[in-house]
């Protein structure tokens, strides 16, 4: 698909598909908020990180306006957008994936030797490697590697090539900051373990114990804010296991000492812990 020559033709072929497109204008960003919902004022639109009333037909508040709605993406109010945009975009979390944005030589070579191989899209300076599920978005989790899931965009270039692999670990854990340090022994506290039924999709359970202990590590070698690490050490192992139900006690328990050896009081895991799990509606 040709994005600039025919980019609302692009936008409702990705709707079709179940990708959430929306315009982008020249340099690359989203249209401008209609005056009304100039400066957030609306409430910002539902599906947005804070709830909000605005029911704007615009392609207003960016990644949010992004819809797989052919009447809206072919409306009125939208059509002033395609006329004038450079680009279409599209939201991944909305379509249920995440990219890795490699944008440089450097970092292509480091996903090469790092990350599972899966269906990638060339960009103006580098890459996009795109999986099978959301996660939070971060921008800069290492030199030249920005992660665009939940709340933001991408620009769209196209479909790829390469067989599309699910999320692992070792992206989710890439928003987590590294470090090194050692602090004091855990206290024994009570574990609020929350987790789904059925059978878990992750089918061994060396896979989970790999995730957890990648997830111990994050948190053990914490330098500064050692508690935001936790909560988004605790927000990936959610991300990942906590629907499916193979987390136990005992891997919470593990979790929470790790956080705990850093330094992290009982009520801080917690409210960690609590503020995760509703973060993902578990």
């Amino acid at each position: 698909m040709n994005t600039l020559t025919n980019p609302l033709r692009t936008a409702l072929d990705l709707a079709t598909a179940g990708v959430p497109p929306m315009p982008l204008r020249a340099g690359k960003v989203p249209f401008g908020n209609c005056p009304a919902c100039a400066k957030n004022a609306c409430g910002g639109r539902p599906n947005m990180k804070t709830p909000g009333p605005c029911t704007c037909p615009a392609p207003c508040h960016g990644w949010a306006a992004a819809t797989t709605d052919p009447d809206v993406i072919n409306s009125p109010t939208w059509a002033r957008a395609w006329r004038e945009a450079a680009a279409v975009a599209y939201h991944p979390g909305g379509a249920g994936l995440t990219v890795v944005d490699l944008d440089n030589a450097e970092a292509i070579a480091w996903a090469r030797a790092s990350l599972p191989a899966t269906r990638t899209v060339p960009t103006t300076r580098g890459e996009h490697w795109l999986y099978q599920g959301a996660m939070p978005s971060a921008n800069a989790v290492r030199p030249g590697v920005d992660i665009k899931s939940t709340m933001a965009y991408a620009r769209w270039l196209g479909p790829g090539t390469g067989t599309l692999t699910a999320l692992p670990d070792v992206v989710r854990a890439l928003g987590v900051k590294e470090s090194t340090a050692v602090r004091p022994a855990p206290q024994a506290i009570a574990v609020p373990a929350r987790a789904g039924g059925g059978e878990c999709p992750h089918r061994t359970p060396a896979y989970l114990d790999r995730g957890i202990a990648m997830a111990e590590q994050r948190i053990t070698e914490a330098r500064g804010a050692v508690h935001a690490t936790v909560y988004r050490t605790f927000l990936a192992v959610l991300s990942t296991h906590g629907r499916c139900g193979c987390l136990t006690d005992a891997h919470i328990t593990r979790l929470f000492a790790a956080a705990q050896a850093k330094g992290e009081s009982p009520r801080h895991c917690t409210d960690a812990w609590t503020n995760a799990l509703t973060r993902l509606g578990l």
